[in-house]
């Protein structure tokens, strides 16, 4: 059987997809890069947010009109849309051959020779299994430590999506970050709904700077990346590790969400604005070059303006690296669907402004960044990202000379603009 993947959403997702193209490349069946030459289209969704279940049902969509036409015999669909949708989708798409779990993903042979759906309870553990493949670039690659929330955030459907969080059993993350550095992956991602809850459910307390310095023992590692840190649990300790080494990229994706405590409260946040700013304060203390990437939500319901002209201050403020910003939107199942919502428009106009804030922030950021020397990694031989950058979602640079793909090496900022910025490579 050949088979050609549509893969969406988050690097949570996507590791999810390498481990079941694993299978069944192992199983004799082959992956194919145009839907052309595919039998079978195999869609792993999303469905998070209202934009993310739009898309995966635009894809879906797509998929069955190239079967209506005969360009491919079957379509498969797993994910979280199922996981969240399951029977409404059934009923939207009857023409989909398989709708699976994510849990059915462990037996995906067998399941898409099942037709209808198939629907297996979340595992309550997480292990490496013995297939796994990379669909990223060879030189960097996602490490899944952890899977499923705790956090009870009000606004967000990953709890009775992902159900409750599974750490990785220690020796189990440490063999699969040795089997990637053989491989060659420079780069190497820990991911996580909240990776610094990690351990929590298995040992009984938090292990996530154990399971740090035991990576660090790996021989031939490249760097590591920290992704999806909550505000208060990213500790002094972890920071004094990150800053007494160069193979943890200084640099920490914190999603804050919000500064306004009286948003933080209903958003059940399980911090305050004070833990947040003590805990950037920390953090910019014991690593003084820290890259710091957050995201941030407008228009919560009962975001008043002085709630969100103290989160412009303080995006002002703390000068983030880089920012995303989204737009509050209702989520059937969540606390927050059913509290007063705040009109469309007011939304609108804070996601503009808060971006306008971030990009004189960028502005003040990029010249201070010319002329000075960073830790670079090279996606190609003239383009890649520093160390500030976090691979599909942050800033890129070009190089003024090629380099080798795969390469980190310190270079020379010499032009930026917005998240935009090029280098010169130092020998």
């Amino acid at each position: 059987m050949k088979f050609y993947l549509i893969s969406l959403g988050c690097p949570k997702n996507l590791t999810n997809s390498e481990e079941f193209s694993a299978r069944l490349l192992a199983a004799g069946h082959r992956m194919v890069f145009s839907p052309d030459e595919a039998d079978e289209i195999i869609i792993n969704t999303c469905g998070f947010i209202a934009s993310a279940v739009k898309e995966a049902k635009d894809e879906i969509r797509y998929a069955l009109e190239l079967k209506r036409k005969k360009r491919v015999k079957k379509v498969a669909v797993t994910g979280c849309l199922v996981e969240r949708f399951k029977e409404k989708l059934a009923k939207e798409f009857p023409e989909i051959d398989t709708l699976f779990s994510i849990a059915a993903q462990e037996d995906i042979e067998n399941t898409l020779h099942t037709p209808g759906m198939v629907l297996e309870p979340l595992p309550k553990t997480l292990y490496l299994p013995p297939y796994k493949m990379s669909l990223t670039a060879s030189h960097t690659a996602y490490l899944k430590i952890a899977d499923g929330c705790n956090n009870r955030c009000a606004y967000c459907t990953i709890p009775f999506i992902r159900g409750a969080y599974r750490s990785k059993p220690m020796e189990e993350v440490v063999r699969e970050a040795r089997l990637m550095t053989q491989n060659g992956v420079k780069e190497i991602s820990l991911i996580a709904q909240d990776t610094t809850s990690y351990g929590i459910d298995l040992y009984g307390k938090v292990q996530f700077l154990p399971l740090l310095e035991k990576l660090l023992k790996i021989r031939g590692l490249g760097r590591l990346r920290i992704m999806y840190a909550y505000p208060h649990r990213m500790t002094r300790d972890v920071a004094r590790l990150m800053a007494s080494t160069d193979k943890i990229f200084h640099y920490v994706d914190i999603p804050l969400q919000h500064i306004a405590d009286p948003v933080l409260k209903r958003m059940n946040r399980h911090c305050d604005g004070t833990q947040i700013r003590r805990t950037l304060d920390m953090l910019k203390k014991e690593v003084p070059d820290i890259s710091l990437r957050t995201n941030f939500i407008v228009g919560f319901p009962g975001e008043t303006k002085k709630d969100f002209n103290e989160l412009k201050k303080f995006v002002t403020d703390y000068e983030f690296d880089n920012m995303g910003v989204f737009e509050y939107f209702r989520e059937k199942g969540t606390p927050a669907y059913d509290m007063k919502q705040i009109p469309a428009e007011i939304k609108h106009e804070r996601a503009r402004e808060l971006e306008e804030v971030q990009s004189r922030v960028i502005d003040k950021i990029n010249k201070r960044l010319i002329g000075t020397t960073l830790e670079a990694i090279a996606d190609g031989p003239d383009f890649g990202r520093t160390y500030k950058d976090a691979p599909d979602i942050d800033g890129k640079v070009t190089f003024t000379k090629p380099v080798k793909v795969g390469s980190i090496f310190k270079a020379r900022v010499v032009a930026a603009q917005g998240y935009e910025r090029e280098v010169e490579p130092i020998k």
